[in-house]
């Protein structure tokens, strides 16, 4: 039914391998890791990776081994995916590892709380809270606040995406950009791509709906701190690039998105993503489409960060 690629097909049956029967949130949580640690190489040779914390949130920081720039480090703040419910720091080290070697940049990933035991707004809270202190300058990097830029997929590329429109409301200071990658934005239950990718692989309409139910058990008017696209007013953002994958439940939730900024005239880039599905970062190096969405965030990154030319110590 979904005309992916015969690696792509390979990676999602390697994906679903690990899935077991155990259906309780541990067994879930369990499995998720098994499957992250299966698709992680190891760490780029230089690389220094360093647990702390900040505002009292645990972070993972990934340090290139090149000397401080004189004005600090240009910074990619990272939220993982996973639902809200599962995932970590471990679970995204492949994607950190590659940022942080490939743009000699500091990628700072944060492990926010998860729900079902912490809902919203425990994970927003806490990626504020980072963003806090990293303006405080806390924490033992020399940090460029004026070349940081705010990433997450799935449901960490919400974070981001909240995270944007919390600061602008209070008057905080603003990423240079925000990089959503399969973002679940809040959309409608009856927008397109529920209904034409409701058993897509890795993610269905149901899933969405589950994580959904966990993060905001009873909600009755949603904030849109949870869910971006109930913002009244998308103005004075900061400039997006949003990728969104062909065969994602979630895709319509970042097409949406894209055109709420532009209509608001804040830039807005749409990556299609075409013949891609939800959760393909880790097919790097195996899938060619994916390698090409690869190399079209690291450049946009780049030149967010203009991490080209630092001047080090």
């Amino acid at each position: 039914m979904y005309p992916i690629s015969p690696q792509l097909a390979a990676f999602v049956t390697k994906t679903e391998s690990f899935s077991g029967d155990d259906s309780s949130l541990a067994g879930l949580r369990r499995n998720y890791d098994r499957m992250c640690q299966a698709f992680t190489p190891p760490k780029p040779e230089g690389l220094q990776v360093t647990d702390f914390a900040l505002g009292a949130v645990g972070v993972r920081s990934y340090l290139p081994s090149a000397p401080t720039p004189i004005e600090g480090w240009p910074c990619l703040l990272y939220m993982h995916g996973g639902g809200w419910v599962v995932g970590g720091l471990d679970s995204h080290d492949f994607i950190c590892f590659e940022l942080a070697s490939t743009l000699e940049v500091l990628v700072i990933a944060i492990d926010y709380r998860l729900a079902p035991e912490h809902p919203f707004p425990a994970a927003y809270q806490d990626c504020r809270a980072v963003w806090q202190a990293i303006q405080a300058g806390q924490g033992p990097h020399a940090i460029n606040l004026q070349r940081l830029v705010v990433m997450g997929d799935s449901a960490g590329g919400n974070l981001a995406a909240a995270l944007c429109l919390g600061l602008r409301d209070d008057g905080q200071p603003l990423p240079r950009a925000q990089v959503l990658i399969y973002p679940g934005l809040g959309g409608a239950a009856d927008l397109p791509s529920r209904r034409d990718c409701r058993d897509a692989p890795l993610l269905s309409t149901a899933d969405t709906d589950c994580y959904l139910a966990l993060y905001l058990p009873g909600a009755d008017t949603p904030s849109a701190y949870a869910m971006p696209l109930l913002a009244e007013d998308f103005s004075g953002l900061p400039k997006a690039l949003i990728a969104v994958a062909q065969f994602d439940p979630l895709r319509d939730d970042g097409m949406l998105y894209a055109e709420r900024l532009r209509a608001a005239t804040v830039e807005a880039v749409l990556y299609p993503g075409k013949g891609l599905v939800h959760g393909c970062l880790r097919a790097r190096g195996h899938v060619a489409q994916v390698d090409q969405l690869y190399d079209y965030l690291l450049g946009y990154v780049r030149r967010c960060l203009g991490s080209e030319g630092l001047t080090q110590v």
